[in-house]
């Protein structure tokens, strides 16, 4: 079971600016709103991806909060939203302007994305967040408790889960086309031009610049352990150190391996395993792959997930050549699903297209009638992630956003369990229930992370 926390708020000092116009006594509680109700919202992190997840909240609510760490990179979301307020500190915009706002989108650095979104639901706010759900195991199981518990709606943002082309993959490998499936492969084009981690970067930078004076570098710290700025880090290598990222496989699982989660309903693992480049204590390996086992269910058989991500000797690491047809070209980034009556191939970060052989057999094959409802949207699966959202907002189902905490948290949980095998370099057994894993101390040490005080959940 998830360890209770207590309940604690911290007001510090943050830069606030512009003058909102605001209704007064928002809804603290998690019920439907009307359909001709205006819907507060408070953005937190609205530069880079939080740049457009701004921009597409405000397509579907009132944005009367912006908060971000840096002034230059949020220049944008401050001048589309003149009267929003503004903070460089999450914790003051929750105390300030909790009675204000019925929901936020967090579009952080993912060190930050359960200590703000955790905090949002406990006061009763509905809440977008990022993928991956959070930077911890522990975490996930905490954020689907508390949305569970406060009944909010929620919705991770792992845009694919929009699309028709993914709504139709789950429907496909749901109606066993491709027979019992057992064996899946998933692999991704990160970290290499996206960001530096191992080998690139395999150490602490001894270097101390100034902090540039549109920086907020504790905001930007956080519940991370100390350490000096150093322009590594931000805005956009954090993804590739221990202490702020999840690698790529947070940073892509929760897209790429969506379609297998959802389409072979694999819950959590009981054991995960792993081979990688060498482990070193400030950012993740040059190269990991790692095997989930999952165990049977309603009726399904046991499944292998393999995880390719990153370059071994040069090479990208991908899986093997036999597995396709003759002469097949791998997609950067993809799954692989290997069923007793064909293989299903996505060659796509968010599974939204299939490709099904032997091509002969399945030359006349026409996907099932769907069962999935579709969005009518703007066509544009990120905008439709947050248009779904709000409509279970108004609706007061949280169960009407595809990608809700309830499901969101199972992805992430079961992929950073990967992470948590690559760093101890252990395989490990696993508890879904309790969330323990029941056979290595070293392992367990990386299940919750650390928070710095004053950022305690």
């Amino acid at each position: 079971m998830i360890p209770s926390v207590d309940r604690r708020s911290f007001l510090h000092g943050a830069s606030v600016a512009g003058f909102g116009i605001f209704a007064n006594g928002r809804r603290g509680f998690a019920g439907g709103v009307g359909p001709n109700e205006v819907i507060n919202i408070a953005c937190i992190g609205v530069g880079g991806k939080g740049s457009s997840d701004a921009e597409h909240a405000g397509h579907h609510g009132r944005v009367v909060a912006l908060c971000d760490i840096d002034d230059v990179r949020a220049a944008g979301n401050y001048r589309r939203y003149p009267d929003a307020r503004r903070y460089h500190d999450y914790r003051a915009l929750l105390d300030e302007m909790g009675a204000k706002i019925d929901a936020v989108v967090v579009s952080t650095p993912d060190h930050h994305h359960a200590p703000a979104a955790v905090r949002a639901m406990r006061m009763g706010k509905h809440v977008y967040c990022q993928k991956p759900l959070t930077h911890s195991v522990w975490e996930a199981r905490l954020m689907r408790e508390t949305a569970r518990e406060k009944k909010v709606c929620t919705q991770m943002g792992n845009q694919g889960s929009a699309s028709p082309g993914l709504r139709r993959g789950v429907e496909i490998l749901q109606s066993g086309a491709i027979g019992d499936v057992a064996e899946v492969h998933v692999w991704t084009n990160r970290p290499f031009k996206y960001w530096k981690q191992a080998p690139d970067i395999v150490a602490r930078t001894r270097e101390t610049p100034g902090i540039p004076n549109h920086i907020h570098w504790f905001e930007f710290l956080g519940p991370a352990p100390d350490r000096p700025y150093h322009p590594s880090y931000h805005p956009h290598n954090w993804r590739g150190f221990w202490d702020f990222g999840t690698g790529s496989l947070g940073d892509m699982a929760c897209h790429t391996a969506n379609l297998a989660f959802r389409g072979l309903k694999l819950g959590l693992p009981t054991r995960v395993s792993a081979e990688h480049s060498e482990i070193n204590s400030e950012t993740f390996p040059a190269w990991a792959t790692i095997t989930y086992e999952f165990p049977a269910r309603e009726g399904r058989p046991p499944v292998k997930l393999v995880w390719h991500e990153g370059a071994r000797n040069g090479e990208r690491n991908l899986p093997p050549d036999e597995l396709f047809p003759s002469g097949f070209k791998k997609a950067d980034s993809g799954s692989l699903f290997l069923g007793s009556k064909g293989r299903l191939y996505s060659p796509s970060d968010n599974g939204t297209s299939q490709v099904l052989f032997p091509e002969a057999e399945f030359r006349d094959y026409q996907a099932p009638t769907p069962t999935l409802p579709r969005i009518k949207g703007s066509g544009k699966d990120d905008d439709n992630m947050k248009k779904e959202w709000i409509e279970a907002v108004r609706a007061g189902k949280p169960e009407l956003a595809y990608s809700n905490f309830d499901f969101a948290s199972a992805l992430t949980e079961s992929m950073l369990l990967g992470n948590v095998a690559v760093r101890s370099e252990q395989a490990i057994e696993y508890d879904g229930a309790s969330g323990r894993i029941l056979n290595s101390e070293k392992a367990s040490q990386y299940l919750k992370p650390y928070f710095r005080k004053g950022w305690e959940i």
